[in-house]
């Protein structure tokens, strides 16, 4: 009996939920694990290594690393070609389906590594591209995908260890990186009032109160200045000196 060229059996038993990412992750017919994302109208079914597609460009594990040997063959001076910007474009979208599967699924080590993956093919691409219009239509979702390294990075300390200040080193780290970003950008908007911004300020609050984290001795120097406490902060620097540390 031939298997059957549907999957309704599969979509009835997984209802689809507007404004979820609906990931799991199953086994393929020769036993390998799988991830599979339910959309609207049916599914993705990734892999869980290399490229999420399963193919091998030019023999390589993923289309950058194909990419990153012709710019070396090019002595780094290689343009991208159409066919490459359109393949990258693809394996940026692949990324990001398993990207955000990993983070529904709470897998935050392998959500850093594709948001890493991410991250190093738009250096490589906006370092080649043919024309500015093409690297910023990659560029402008950087801060996205920083956003999302620095949730699994900081909530994999959680979840491995519980090390919950580790997790806010993340986020302190991560938002220095963005901010130097939006210095770059020169943005209008104010880098306090980025949605981005505002949710791994309130990730790490809510980390450090269920924690009961102690504040840095740079919140400490802020919040001592805010409140004239001005003997108290000269103490505090003193302190921070000592560490060889700095106010951020």
């Amino acid at each position: 009996m031939s298997e059957p060229e549907h999957i309704d059996r599969i979509l009835r038993s997984w209802p689809y939920e507007p404004g979820q990412v609906l990931a799991r992750q199953a086994k393929g017919d020769d036993g390998r694990p799988v991830l599979q994302m339910r959309l609207e109208m049916g599914l993705l079914q990734m892999e869980v290594e290399g490229r999420p597609d399963g193919e091998r460009p030019a023999g390589k594990d993923t289309y950058y690393d194909y990419l990153v040997d012709l710019v070396a063959r090019d002595k780094n001076n290689y343009q991208f070609s159409q066919e490459n910007c359109f393949e990258a474009d693809r394996e940026f979208v692949q990324f990001y389906h398993r990207r955000v599967c990993w983070l529904a699924l709470k897998q935050f080590d392998r959500a850093v590594a594709d948001a890493d993956h991410t991250l190093a093919l738009m250096d490589l691409t906006t370092a080649h591209a043919p024309d500015q219009d093409w690297a910023l239509s990659h560029e402008q979702y950087r801060p996205f995908v920083i956003f999302h390294r620095i949730q699994a990075a900081a909530l994999a300390h959680i979840d491995s260890n519980e090390n919950a200040q580790g997790a806010v080193e993340e986020i302190d780290a991560g938002l220095q990186q963005l901010q130097e970003l939006f210095d770059k950008w020169e943005t209008d908007e104010p880098f306090e009032d980025n949605e981005l911004v505002r949710r791994l300020h309130e990730l790490r609050k809510s980390l450090s109160d269920y924690y009961s984290i102690e504040p840095t001795l740079s919140e400490q120097l802020a919040n001592a200045v805010a409140a004239e406490e001005y003997e108290r902060a000269a103490r505090i620097r003193d302190e921070m000196r000592r560490r060889g540390e700095t106010a951020s």
